[in-house]
């Protein structure tokens, strides 16, 4: 079966490529956080400039690395099922489904090691420009030197291994666990039903967004800054649990959007319509990052624009610990924003290049080049909107408690402006990318696009 894998990734290079980025990416950022532990050791740092490394190393990456993992599981589920008529064919022909676990397992576990293998350059590079920045918010002193060492490399080359296996089980169990048939016609039509498993998830991760936000307004109430250590992963939580419900979010906008784009859209309404209704699934997979990156970029945001409120109300300097705390902040929202775009514009990249037969069949069934088109962009709206409107759902875990808590207001403080750009970046970032994806992929000739 490693054999059989080792054909399968040379014939389907394009629908591993989302994968092997988030593994890439996501080994990056875990060993350029881990670094920060190597650091504290072989420097031999103490007192506070120990503690921000540790914090630095534990906090932000301990998020990132929940982040990381939940993507590289979202990528994997997606070139699973992008290769869901391969893997019926397979059975129709005897493979069993032990083997074909054996394949997408092998996949998986081949990719993470290569990928984690070419993040060590990235994560150095990266870590330098962490401990750079504690150095110039004169957090950790100039005198201690970067190192990058066996905790990072063990944490990167572990976890992604181990992670990536664990969701190319779960992946292949859901694939194969079903009859020849029955995956013929999963193939056929996506709808992205929801396994128990998948929905006993999202309500526990739904339910720790809950707690959070429950300690925030109670046991927090008036301790200051304190509150953020409860209220900065509510959205994390949150945004994860909604991401884990996204096949039926999408499932039912689907269905509410149906009419009016058919009675509005025309020809091209109707298409977009018929079309999305049958692609749930591929849309869930591609709505995932939209709602990561604005739940945690406009939570985070928002909360520190509740504690500078809070602390210039009070008329008070910011102390060190704050600073630190802020930085820290900026440090997640920066690299949330960074890694969510690119899996953003990875995953709709994939998904739009596993569609050029759709597309030339599509065309050879009378839609012209703009129809196909139009409906991208439709596609892009509904995206866009129902990853908005989640995203900012889940912020709200964070945003409101806090603010209860810091300045006893339901009205989070921030700059309008500054949600508004979080929305238009996520709007170009998925118009744009679809669009110019669209765009080379119907290129092609249609009778040509049709037979591959």
């Amino acid at each position: 079966m490693f054999g059989l894998a080792i054909r399968s990734l040379r014939r389907r290079t394009g629908a591993f490529a989302a994968s092997f980025l988030a593994m890439f990416l996501g080994s990056a950022i875990i060993m350029a956080f881990a670094s920060m532990l190597d650091t504290a050791e072989a420097s031999g740092a103490t007192g506070p400039a120990r503690e921000t490394l540790v914090i630095m190393a534990n906090v932000v990456g301990g998020w990132g690395l929940l982040l990381v993992v939940f993507a590289v599981t979202s990528t994997l589920s997606l070139s699973v099922r992008q290769r869901a008529a391969e893997t019926a064919l397979l059975r129709s022909v005897g493979a069993t489904p032990g083997q074909l676990a054996r394949m997408i397992v092998g996949e998986a576990a081949g990719l993470a090691v290569v990928a984690a293998l070419l993040g060590i350059v990235p994560a150095m590079l990266i870590g330098r420009g962490l401990l750079g920045l504690l150095h110039d918010t004169d957090q950790v002193p100039a005198g201690v030197g970067y190192s990058f060492g066996p905790i990072a490399l063990t944490m990167g080359l572990g976890i992604m291994f181990v992670s990536a296996t664990a969701a190319a089980l779960i992946t292949a169990r859901r694939a194969t666990r079903v009859r020849a048939a029955e995956s013929m016609t999963a193939a056929a039509i996506d709808t992205g039903r929801l396994s128990k498993k998948r929905i006993v998830f999202a309500v526990v991760f739904l339910l720790l967004a809950l707690n959070e936000a429950i300690i925030t307004v109670t046991v927090m109430d008036g301790k200051g800054s304190d509150a953020m250590a409860t209220s900065g992963q509510a959205d994390i939580f949150a945004a994860i649990g909604l991401a884990l419900l996204a096949p039926a979010i999408m499932r039912r906008v689907t269905a509410l959007l149906a009419g009016p784009m058919r009675a509005l859209g025309g020809a091209t309404g109707d298409l977009a319509a018929s079309v999305m209704r049958r692609r749930t699934g591929a849309m869930a997979a591609a709505v995932t990052p939209i709602i990561l990156f604005v739940g945690t970029a406009v939570g985070t945001l928002f909360l520190q624009a509740t504690e500078n409120a809070a602390t210039e109300a009070a008329g008070l300097a910011k102390t060190a610990e704050q600073k630190n705390i802020e930085t820290l902040n900026f440090v997640v929202i920066g690299m949330v924003v960074l890694f969510t775009a690119i899996m953003l514009v990875n995953t709709l990249i994939a998904a739009t290049a596993h569609r050029r037969r759709e597309f030339g069949q599509t065309r050879l069934a009378g839609a012209t080049p703009r129809q196909v088109l139009g409906t991208v962009a439709l596609e892009s709206v509904v995206l866009t909107v129902t990853g908005v409107i989640c995203g900012t759902v889940a912020s709200v875990f964070t945003i409101v408690p806090f603010g209860l808590a810091r300045r006893d207001s339901l009205t989070p403080d921030g700059d309008v402006w500054t949600y508004l750009a979080v929305v238009a970046l996520a709007a170009v970032l998925t118009g744009v990318t679809a669009y110019g994806a669209t765009r080379r992929t119907i290129r092609v000739p249609a009778v040509e696009a049709a037979l591959n």
